[in-house]
């Protein structure tokens, strides 16, 4: 190293950091460290480039919490979760949590459940359970136990398909149609035989924000049960929904209190509003987990418990998740959905005046967002829209076309969380009224733009 570079390193260290005109570290392990001030810096400004999560309407995702959940998880950082015997406070309060949910969703008794990193690992969790139920009955009567196969409707996430494929089942996806992008009994009953492990239905699905039809659904399966005697169980993806419909619609019966009703899955890092990642199953009895399910491991000094695909990861939100239900409880739940959906609300009534748009639904049962589509007769369409917007104004509002048989219908979806305010409203409301008047202007999108766009629902 000459004179010259020596010198540019000590005033880096001094005034600033080596990284700002220098490469930084993007494939080979670097050969030297950096002082943690320099790291910090190097990282928080690469990701200063990323999208701001305020103006991200496609994410279902918490981005937002108060400031003493934030300590909370920032003291709790450190703490393995599965560590029951060095932490069983937080074994407990992760049982508190399953308590309320099961209260929250009529549970009939005592019950059982887990935390989940998500709800994809829920999901996996709560449909292997209703698949080795259904091999065991299977296997009692002395029946093959060959070829399950699991109904569902083409409006549910991705990851009931990557279950199917990962464990072996058929799965049995009931098509959507232009205009009908949830499904109710009709749609279900062709598909059902001895071979069912069960029907999964969606409680607020990310297309739309609308619920299948679960009460018709569990009609239609207790009736299956009186005639045909096979005993067929449903499970509820409420991944969104479940943390909305108790406090927006109260009165609306889709969990335990529905007799077929098995198993509930949600996310408490969407509408349970805590941060990434959280999210729990939670059985109707006892007996709908499956024992085989269950492994008692004695790894960190007590013998435990444990049907999670997960085995170490953070205690932290949990603690949020807690933390969330004893500082909000029904009151202060009810109070920020329905904030939520009056501002959702809002945003529909400007869309639908501006008369460019039409609102998809809001007629009906939904998550606090608004799915809504281009009136005919444009020289642009919905991708455009969502392109412009980004470029102008930095939101982020996805388009996307639906799943088969709607695959020709495209839609946008504003998703209106607890941090978008009334003014935030107003304005995205103006953004997308002046993206429309741009795209007018210019005919649409350029086809190097068209290149750069983002397709999908988001998550």
């Amino acid at each position: 190293m000459g004179e010259t570079e020596r010198s540019y390193e000590k005033s880096a260290e001094l005034f600033g950091s080596s990284f700002v005109v220098r490469e930084v570290p993007t494939r080979e392990f670097p050969t030297s460290g950096l002082t943690a001030v320099d790291a910090m810096r190097l990282v928080a400004e690469d990701l200063a480039l990323e999208g701001l999560p305020s103006r991200n309407l496609a994410t279902f995702v918490t981005t937002w919490m108060e400031p003493e959940a934030q300590k909370l998880i920032a003291f709790n950082l450190h703490r393995n979760f599965i560590d029951h015997a060095e932490y069983p406070r937080t074994a407990e309060l992760e049982q508190r949590c399953i308590r309320m949910l099961a209260d929250l969703f009529h549970a009939p008794g005592e019950t059982t459940g887990a935390r989940t990193q998500g709800s994809s690992e829920a999901i996996m969790l709560g449909a292997l359970s209703l698949k080795w139920n259904w091999r065991q009955r299977r296997r009692d009567a002395g029946l093959p136990t060959d070829n399950p196969n699991l109904v569902f409707g083409g409006d549910v996430h991705v990851v009931w398909e990557k279950f199917c494929r990962y464990f072996d089942v058929e799965p049995r996806i009931v098509p959507l149609q232009p205009g009908k992008y949830t499904i109710g009994p009709e749609d279900v009953e062709p598909h059902i035989d001895e071979n069912t492990i069960g029907v999964a239905a969606v409680l607020g699905t990310t297309f739309t924000g609308h619920k299948d039809d679960i009460g018709g659904i569990n009609d239609l399966l207790v009736r299956i049960k009186k005639e045909r005697h096979l005993d067929v169980p449903l499970h509820v993806d409420g991944a969104s929904g479940a943390f909305v419909w108790p406090f927006l619609y109260p009165h609306s019966e889709w969990d335990f209190r529905l007799e077929q009703v098995r198993s509930i899955n949600t996310s408490g890092h969407k509408f349970g509003l805590v941060y990434p990642g959280i999210g729990w199953l939670i059985f109707r009895t006892r007996d709908d987990l499956n024992p085989d399910l269950v492994f008692k491991e004695n790894y960190l000094g007590k013998t435990d418990s444990t049907f999670t695909l997960n085995f170490s990861t953070g205690s932290a939100m949990v603690v949020a998740q807690y933390y969330n239900f004893v500082r909000y409880g029904r009151p202060g739940y009810t109070y920020i959905m329905e904030n939520m959906q009056r501002n959702a609300e809002v945003l529909a009534d400007k869309l639908e005046k501006m008369g460019d748009f039409r609102v998809i639904g809001r007629e009906y049962e939904r998550l606090p967002l608004v799915a809504f589509k281009l009136t005919e007769g444009h020289a642009y369409d919905e991708f455009d829209v969502a392109w412009q917007l980004s470029a102008e104004r930095g939101w982020m509002v996805p388009a996307y076309t639906m799943p088969p048989d709607a695959q020709d219908v495209t839609i946008m979806r504003a998703l209106v969380k607890q941090t978008l305010s009334r003014e935030q409203v107003d304005t995205l409301a103006r953004d997308i009224e002046e993206a429309c008047r741009t795209l007018e202007k210019k005919g649409g999108a350029h086809e190097s733009e068209r290149k750069k766009m983002v397709v999908g629902s988001g998550h």
